[in-house]
This record gives structure tokens, sequence and C-alpha cells, in this order.
């Protein structure tokens, strides 16, 4: 895809991945409408992409929205239509999580992640296709996650949701595809975003010991993955040598990936004891 004078609408767009996808995609040529919660936010990353765009025409919008309320999703989505123009490109980048004991964590969390993960993706995808398909063409890129892939131990409200993305996008590519306009889903590794940071404010032990055997990527390195991705239109977007393998193969992987978490959760439950009769001593 040329994205030179192209409409990309982008959830989440103020900050991580998508503020790193909508400034590489600003640079070029493409015009923005950015979408997230927090007002004061998506201004300072509205400033911050326009200071990248590579000609005079291109058009950057900022818009208030929270995607998990279905309302809001379609104004914004709505909005971005009548100030820009049909989008051609479609990314939901919108998500949180909250890792944590499933025991210890709280019902609500489950369904706010799901709401926004999940549903925020659903409800903005519906509101812009009339108009791709109206025009015979787009792309809609959903972002999900290596836990999208693999369960992973702490992460019982989040993986779910990835998962949930996984079934929509496979389900929706075949269906869109006679309508020209093409899916994708992104795999992301670990990406230092203040998603990232505030996750691991919650972060079980053993969940961080699984995760710190991966690297962690830049959101500007995941940025350029996925607009490769989208030009060569590709539906299974893979950042690194690890999320191409497990995509591939996390079937077969997954017994084994099981026992290599089980012995590291094990490790973790061991060093948690010992600190505990420390303490206690």
């Amino acid at each position: 895809m040329n994205f030179y004078r192209k409409h990309a609408i982008i959830t989440g767009g103020s900050s991580g991945i998508g503020k790193a996808t909508a400034k590489l995609l600003a640079s070029l040529g493409a015009n923005i409408s950015i979408i997230a919660r927090t007002q004061t936010v998506l201004e300072a990353a509205k400033v911050e992409i326009e200071t990248l765009c590579s000609h005079a025409e291109q058009r950057i919008i900022a818009i208030p929205a929270d995607v998990a309320d279905q309302t809001q999703a379609e104004q914004a989505i709505n909005a971005a239509i009548h100030q820009i123009g049909p989008p051609d490109l479609l990314i939901t980048s919108a998500g949180m999580a909250h890792p944590g004991y499933f025991q210890e964590l709280p019902v609500e969390i489950f369904q706010s992640t799901m709401a926004i993960n999940y549903f925020g993706s659903l409800y903005c995808i519906k509101a812009a296709l009339p108009a791709m398909e109206q025009r015979g063409q787009g792309h809609i890129v959903m972002i999900s996650s290596g836990a999208g892939l693999v369960g992973i131990y702490g992460y019982t409200p989040y993986s779910p949701t990835k998962f949930a993305l996984r079934g929509l996008a496979e389900s929706l590519r075949g269906e869109l595809k006679a309508a020209g306009i093409g899916v994708s889903i992104v795999y992301p590794p670990d990406t230092d975003t203040p998603q990232l940071e505030q996750e691991n404010k919650t972060k079980p032990l053993e969940t961080k010991m699984i995760t710190s055997t991966a690297k962690t990527w830049s959101a500007e390195s995941v940025a350029s993955q996925i607009v490769q991705g989208i030009h060569k239109k590709s539906f299974s977007i893979t950042p690194g040598v690890e999320m191409t393998l497990l995509a591939k193969l996390h079937s077969l992987l997954s017994p084994g990936l099981s026992w290599y978490f089980d012995k590291i959760i094990a490790k973790a439950r061991s060093e948690k004891a010992l600190f505990k009769n420390l303490d206690v001593a």
C-alpha cells in the first residue's frame, strides 16, 4: 500500500505502538486520525505526529473517546470519516493489561479488559466497515499479542481477549477478502510502552520470570514491522523470530512451553518461599 494521502484511523494512537505507528505513517505521507481517552495526552501526541508530516496538505486530528463504549467508538470513527474522509486503514491498538493471580483479581478487571481489547476493536471495525465496503477497498489491522497465541501465567484477564481478537481476525479475513478489504493481526512481543510499565506494577513474580526470557522491543521497531506487513498485505504480522515461530508452530510448541513455564513457576515459588522464611526468621 502506498500511504501517501491515505487516511489511517488509529485507536490507542496517543501512546505506545499506536502512536509509533501513527508517527511512521505520517512520515510516509498519510493523513492520521488518532483516538484515545485522554484529551491532553492526545493533543501532545498530535503535536509529535505533526512534526513528522512529509507534505503541507497532510491532516492530523485527535478525537477523544473510550472505545470500550460502543456509542463513543462509533461517534469517534464517524467524526474521523467526516473530517478527513473514508479510512484506507484502521488500526485497533487501544488496549489494557492488568496481570495478577486469578483468584485475587476482581471480575471487573476481566470485564474491562475484554471491553477495551476485544469489543473496543469490534465496535470500531463495525463503524468503519461501511465506508470501506462502499469503495471496495481498505485494510484493518488488529493488535493482538504473543499472549494471544499461548496462554501465559498471570495474564488470565489479558490472554483471552487477545485470543478473541485472533478468532475475529481469522473469521473476518475470508469474509472481507471478497469485498476488497484486507485484514491483518499483529502479535507483538513485550514492547517498551506505558502499558508495559503499568503491567509491571501488578505482574506476579512468576510472570516476570517468564516474560524476562524474551527480548523487549521498542514501539518504533514494532511499528516498522506493522507497516511492512501492511505493505505486503500479510495476514499475520509477527515481529521477531520468536513470535514468527510461535505463530506458525504454537500448537506443536505448546506442550514444551507449558513444561518450560512450569519450571520457571516452580523456581519462582521456591524463591518466594525462601524469602518468606527469611522474613519470619
